[in-house]
């Protein structure tokens, strides 16, 4: 029993020192550190005071929105596409990593042999074998450590690129939501205009047939008419249009719309709190993506120059053989081999690659600073738009009140004779488009909002869709 026991433990023990001097010599040669952002502005030029919710739509206080959204997040097949990446780049990583342990093999094997005939008197022989197979990488220049951090790295990226998918498509959802809003207000604000045109058409043509007015007039209310009708048409072909790219967003076929009927323009919450610059650097998905991009690169700039220098492994191995089973284990043959591989012409291959390497880690911190700038950019545009376009709403809204009061007037003095009704078709046109006009801008701020909070980068679910197709584990991601 004691013999059975030997080779085991001087495996073991094999392994313990193997991994023991792995962890104090082991040195990655890579660097990891992403460099600091600099010269990022201290503020912002204009922000709120409220908190910016995690999920920002709920902020916007409309649960037919946050029906619509949730719905899209369990059902779109683009944003599974991001959770399947992030699945394997997990099994990449948990790959990665299993080289961090020594790699242990057993084979057995038994065998029976015989002979017989006619002048051969039957006889057999019987064999049985078992060995082990242990061997191990001493990551001296920390090799092995650098390709499961690029992993760990890459693995990271994935889930906040996961996390950007999901901010992504709630806010294209979302505009999309309300442009459907904007439509179904513009159809029935047309079909209004359309039922006055007519009413005033038939007026006019009273009019002109008792001699009261031209023919001219007809004409003029005729072609206002047909204006109206063709901007009705465009805006119900434009809101079949909207109903089929919110189906698709959510994960339906195009004829499979959405309910939409509670879609409607909204009053918008206060102004969210901007915070400062540099928390968007944590704050936003594509960021953090992006910041360990360049982790990543540069681990495995560790692992091209650790390629030059040499490497050291040891194997051991124990087997024994017998031909009865309870004499397998009694006595047992081990080897210990150290192998060391190291380069010594390569043609310059390997410097090359640690070259191009190091070339990658500098572009994905380029990369990195671009995707920074941009990113201030986006909250600094969106804040100034919606900053200029509340102005404009109001002006808008402050022209209506104006080219009715202006409408009504004019119409009082045609009646009167006292115009001609080309100036009472002006001010109709004019009340006419900003009716409409009011319902774009006000959409539009909306829009300005939306993009202000998926710029500030509030808002995303770790939660993988629960709704997978075939074959798919659905499980949650954390």
């Amino acid at each position: 029993m004691r013999m059975a026991n030997r080779p085991t433990g001087r495996l073991a023990l094999f392994l313990v020192l193997a991994l023991t001097l792995s962890a104090v010599t082991g040195c990655a040669v890579g660097r990891h550190a992403v460099p600091e952002i600099t010269g990022l502005p201290e503020t912002f030029n204009s922000t709120g005071e409220v908190d910016l919710s995690e999920q920002w739509w709920m902020g916007f206080d409309d649960p037919a929105l946050n029906a619509v959204i949730e719905e899209g997040l369990a059902g779109s097949p683009d944003l599974a596409v991001w959770w399947d990446r992030l699945n394997h780049a997990e099994a990449l990583a948990r790959k990665a990593g299993a080289t961090w342990w020594p790699s242990v093999s057993v084979d057995g094997s038994a065998s029976r042999s015989g002979q017989w005939g006619d002048d051969i008197p039957e006889g057999y022989a019987n064999s049985y074998s078992v060995s082990g197979v242990a061997s191990y990488e001493i990551d001296l220049w920390g090799r092995v450590r650098s390709t499961r951090h690029a992993a760990v790295f890459d693995e990271h990226s994935s889930r906040e690129d996961a996390r950007a998918a999901v901010l992504s498509l709630s806010a294209r959802i979302a505009a999309t939501w309300y442009e459907i809003a904007e439509a179904r207000s513009q159809i029935l604000v047309l079909r209004k205009q359309v039922e006055a045109n007519e009413q005033t058409l038939e007026i006019i043509t009273l009019r002109f047939r008792g001699g009261l007015v031209g023919a001219a007039d007809v004409l003029w209310q005729e072609q206002l008419l047909e204006s109206s009708r063709g901007s009705l048409a465009l805006a119900e072909s434009r809101l079949e249009v909207l109903r089929n790219q919110l189906a698709v967003l959510v994960g339906r076929a195009p004829q499979a719309h959405v309910v939409d009927e509670e879609a409607a323009l909204i009053a918008l919450p206060p102004l969210p709190d901007a915070g400062v610059p540099s928390e968007l650097l944590q704050r936003r998905p594509d960021l953090r993506a992006a910041e360990l991009d360049v982790a990543a690169a540069s681990a495995r700039l560790g692992v091209a120059v650790a390629d030059r220098f040499p490497r050291v492994s040891i194997t051991a191995s124990v087997s024994s053989s017998s031909i009865t089973t309870t004499d397998l284990f009694t006595s047992w043959l081990s080897n210990l081999v150290g192998n060391l591989m190291m380069p010594i012409i390569d043609g310059g291959a390997r410097k090359a690659e640690a070259e191009r390497q190091e070339a990658l880690v500098d572009e994905a911190f380029h990369r990195y600073r671009q995707t920074v700038l941009t990113s201030l950019q986006e909250v600094e545009n969106a804040l100034t738009r919606e900053s200029y376009q509340s102005s404009y709403l109001a002006s808008v809204s402050a022209q209506l009140v104006l080219a009715n009061e202006v409408l009504e007037r004019n119409r009082d003095a045609y009646r009167g004779g006292q115009v001609n009704y080309l100036v009472v078709l002006t001010a109709l046109i004019s009340h006419q488009s900003l009716e409409r006009q009011q319902l774009s801008a006000h959409r539009e701020l909306i829009g300005h909002r939306i993009e202000l909070c998926r710029a500030l980068g509030g808002g995303w679910s770790t939660r993988s869709p629960a709704n997978g197709p075939a074959g798919s584990t659905g499980r949650t991601q954390s």
